[in-house]
């Protein structure tokens, strides 16, 4: 291969994006994107398309029928003949016109339910398969820390070991329908000083390995991730683009990851642009590829003329362009398409958004719902009269926009082409509840808008709450892009109140004195202490999705039954920011500060229509070596008189270590659904790897010493503890242990009831 067909295939080509509409890329008006066609970029050969259905509406069958013709075009014009790698944005369904669209990552979170978010991404890996897509821009992995980064909504969880197993499954779905699943963002970027957009890391390389990086080292040793993305931030200094210690050593030396490491969009740029360690392109560009980054994305910036450039005065050896091209080499190989008989899909294109989509979308979300408050008004109905006249009161009530994240098709790219249809059947929480409710009168009023500050609409929605026997007033978030929303990529905030005047509207609405409901849109947790105390029920729906609005209408008429969980804990106020359950004891609340670091409503919280009791909670024994695993059981039963999903949590801690431990730290859980009377025995088995972190020397270790167990409710309701003893020798970890626990379930007490809906989907 000569050296202008190696750099080609260590590029994408991104075409047809929309610059008058406003930037779906950082910084992306400021980067020289390409100008030249297609045919005259490509005539060295191409490494990525970048996103071909995902930068405008794009009918699916003529998308299929142009990206064959540019596939066909690289086969018989090109002298190598080789297709490119087609890659797509896929968090929250793939991101294109048309089709499904699921709920937001710290939704999944929330069902506590890796085998349902799994069955969610092999249903995405089909769909992309079937476009003549080999890659997918998911999941994202970086791990909870603040409340006010806008990608909060793009996260699973605050808990590392939840996002992993969560990730993983993602992983694994992805990848059964042979799609490249790209792990993001590698590393460090959710950690960013004061919560904002690519701001500088300050973070300690213990914190850094025990906590930001599991995520990422499950998905690869484990789920067997193909891609991996970097992160823009920098840590203590030194970018994560240009650092071969992040993208070398530990990424490939230490995990064995064998597959691509894709740059996210001008991030190599932006080590002269932004990081200013490099002086020019050139610099950037060989910094980049040197660490590690073996294609450019979303086109070819650096990696072309500046590249080509070094290598020809000799200030960058042949041998690191080879290593990259291998890597993708192979990869396309993996893919089939360089194969002598590959060739790209054709004909119609599939229906996007099925039923089967649609029954998955709505079992996620219903399983993700979180009740944070009920003074017994849920459901609306149950043991008293049926409301006859509901107000439906708030910004979000009759928003579509709503119920979705800013890496949703609607969102992202959409609000640049409002001439044009969303492309999907999309309910409102209002309609929704207008149909659950079909004998209720509705009124409903808007009181203000997501983030006007206005409230001049507030009178009528209070009038009409007055004029009602119930209100439900939904309010939160208008997800978007660089500011363009409160809620996404570059809609950072430096409070966590409600947005503009939704707080007042809620109070206002609260002081009639009818009973009130808050339905909570959001792509993050927002400080609401002060709705706890005076409304009647609190319902959090991390952007729900496609069927999200359903699923609210049910739960307020208990046809669901509510079971998620709080993926991430609800902030006390901003100050308290950043801020995780997993602190040590210096993180807790104490005499020496004003402020309290305890939240309203912690990790792991949520509340059910049904009551579940806990029994003979015991551990398998009492000493264990530190290189074995912890086994231990509970009886979990349902006491209440409907059918429901518990989600048993399982913690541990270190009592005293030789550097500061959690608390607390999630260990295993497992969902499960009884009906009324059963009860099942969840027997845990929890590798004493996940016990490990880096000490003093850096060296990731497990120390002999007390450890305690304990089932919980959440992160701070303990419900039986156990103490045990780790014993032997300091256990130095390696690549061979287990990193997951492994949960069974007996079969239920009452073997014969009939499984409901709502699990068999």
């Amino acid at each position: 291969m000569t050296l202008d067909e190696k750099l080609a295939q260590l590029v994408g080509l991104w075409q047809g994006v929309d610059r008058d509409g406003g930037a779906v890329a950082p910084l992306q008006d400021a980067m020289d994107t390409v100008e030249q066609g297609f045919a005259e970029f490509a005539a060295q050969g191409l490494g990525q398309i970048t996103r071909h259905y995902g930068t405008r509406p794009l009918d699916p069958s003529e998308g299929l029928s142009a990206l064959a013709a540019k596939q066909q075009w690289l086969r018989k014009n090109t002298r190598l003949g080789i297709p490119a790698i087609v890659h797509e944005e896929c968090l929250t369904g793939l991101a294109a016109w048309k089709a499904a669209t699921y709920p937001v990552p710290p939704a999944w979170g929330a069902t506590f339910d890796p085998a349902l978010v799994e069955r969610m991404a092999a249903r995405i890996g089909r769909v992309m398969a079937g476009l003549g897509i080999h890659q997918g821009l998911a999941p994202v992995l970086d791990v909870i820390r603040d409340m006010r980064w806008g990608r909060v909504e793009e996260c699973i969880s605050e808990d590392p070991y939840h996002v992993a197993l969560t990730g993983a499954a993602y992983v694994r779905g992805l990848q059964s329908a042979g799609i490249v699943a790209t792990l993001k963002h590698f590393v460090g970027y959710s950690n960013s000083r004061a919560g904002r957009n690519l701001a500088p890391v300050h973070a300690g390389e213990r914190e850094v390995r025990d906590v930001l990086e599991f995520p990422f080292e499950v998905a690869v040793r484990d789920a067997g991730a193909r891609s991996v993305m970097n992160s823009y931030a920098e840590i203590d200094g030194v970018p994560v683009a240009a650092s071969a210690g992040r993208l070398t050593a530990t990424l490939r030396e230490e995990w064995g990851f064998d597959g691509t490491v894709v740059a996210d969009y001008f991030a190599v740029a932006f080590l002269q642009t932004l990081h200013r360690v490099a002086e020019n392109a050139g610099e950037a560009a060989a910094q980049a590829i040197t660490a590690g980054i073996d294609v450019e994305l979303p086109t070819g910036v650096t990696y072309l003329q500046p590249l080509q450039e070094r290598i020809a005065d000799g200030r960058l050896s042949m041998e690191v362009v080879d290593r990259a091209l291998e890597r993708v080499l192979r990869q396309k190989a993996e893919l089939g398409l360089l194969d002598a008989d590959w060739a790209p899909p054709s004909g119609p294109a599939p229906d996007l958004d099925t039923e089967e989509d649609r029954l998955l979308a709505a079992s996620i979300a219903e399983r993700s719902l979180v009740l944070l408050r009920n003074d017994g008004l849920l459901p609306l109905g149950d043991g008293a009269p049926a409301p006859r006249t509901i107000a439906v009161i708030g910004p979000n009530a009759e928003s579509v926009p709503a119920l979705f994240g800013c890496y949703s098709f609607i969102n992202h790219v959409m609000p640049q082409h409002p001439d044009i249809e969303p492309g999907l059947r999309v309910e409102t929480v209002e309609s929704a509840i207008r149909r659950e409710f079909d004998r209720a009168k509705i009124l409903t009023a808007q009181g203000t808008g997501v983030d006007d500050g206005a409230t001049e609409g507030i009178p009528a929605a209070v009038a009409a709450a007055y004029d009602s026997d119930v209100a439900v007033v939904v309010v939160g978030d208008r997800s978007g892009l660089f500011g363009r929303g409160t809620s996404g990529e570059g809609c950072d905030v430096d409070d966590l109140e409600l947005p503009g005047a939704q707080r007042a509207l809620v109070e206002a609405v609260i002081a009639t004195g009818t009973p009130t409901i808050v339905v909570l849109l959001t792509g993050r947790a927002y400080a609401i202490n002060w709705m706890l105390g005076g409304a009647a029920a609190v319902v959090q729906a991390f952007f729900p999705g496609e069927e999200g609005a359903a699923a609210v209408a049910g739960v307020l008429s208990g046809r669901v039954n509510p079971s998620g969980r709080m993926p991430m804990s609800l902030p006390r106020g901003a100050g308290g920011q950043p801020y995780s359950y997993l602190h040590p004891p210096l993180g807790a609340a104490s005499s020496v500060t004003s402020i309290d670091t305890a939240p309203p409503v912690r990790y792991g919280f949520g509340l059910s229509y049904t009551e579940f009791a806990y029994e003979d909670f015991a551990v398998g024994a009492r000493e264990v070596d530190a290189a074995d695993v912890i086994r231990c059981a509970v009886t979990v039963r349902n006491a209440g008189d409907r059918g429901g999903a518990e989600v048993v949590q399982l913690y541990a801690s270190d009592p005293v270590a030789s550097v500061t431990r959690p608390l607390a730290q999630l260990v295993a859980f497992e969902r499960v659904f009884l009906e009324p009377g059963q009860s099942v025995r969840v027997r845990f088995a929890v590798p004493t790897r996940l016990l490990a972190f880096t000490d003093r020397d850096g060296r990731r270790i497990v120390e002999p010493g007390e450890i305690r167990v304990s089932v919980r409710r959440d992160a701070g309701d303990v419900i039986s503890e156990e103490t045990l003893r780790l014993t032997g020798a300091v256990h130095h970890v390696d690549g061979t242990e287990a990193r997951i626990s492994t949960v069974t379930v007996s079969a239920p007490s009452s073997a014969n009831a009939a499984r409901p809906l709502e699990e068999s989907v």
